[in-house]
């Protein structure tokens, strides 16, 4: 089992950044990769970023690529996600999730935090 919490969403200016973090307990992090999702109203559950178990390789959806960074720290237990020139169409639940085979599909994560919320306003 691994437990996930996230925090640092909060409300923002367009143009604006935050910081999310993940933090993980349980087993051993660096076993998982890390992905991060997000949902808004309405809308299924998207990808957003994925991490690698040693933090080598990250993947993005296209919608963030340029602008959101993933990282994480195994030392420390935790991963982030670094917003910048944020946008409304990013206002989202955001959801930390932790997968043994490291995938885009929401289908392969095994693990869920509880979300974050976040807020972009024009």
């Amino acid at each position: 089992q691994v437990q996930l919490v996230e925090s640092g969403g909060g409300l923002v200016q367009a143009g604006g950044s935050l910081r999310l973090t993940c933090a993980a307990s349980g087993r051993t992090f660096s076993w998982y990769h890390m992905g991060w999702f997000r949902q808004a109203p309405g809308n299924e559950r998207e990808f957003v970023a994925v991490i690698s178990r040693s933090g080598g390789s990250t993947t993005y959806a296209n919608s963030v690529k340029g602008r959101f960074t993933i990282s994480r720290d195994n030392a420390k237990n935790t991963m982030y996600l670094q917003m910048n020139s944020l946008e409304p169409e990013d206002t989202a639940v955001y959801y930390c999730a932790a997968s043994a085979r490291g995938s885009v599909s929401i289908l392969e994560y095994d693990y869920w935090g509880q979300g974050t919320q976040v807020t972009v306003s024009s």
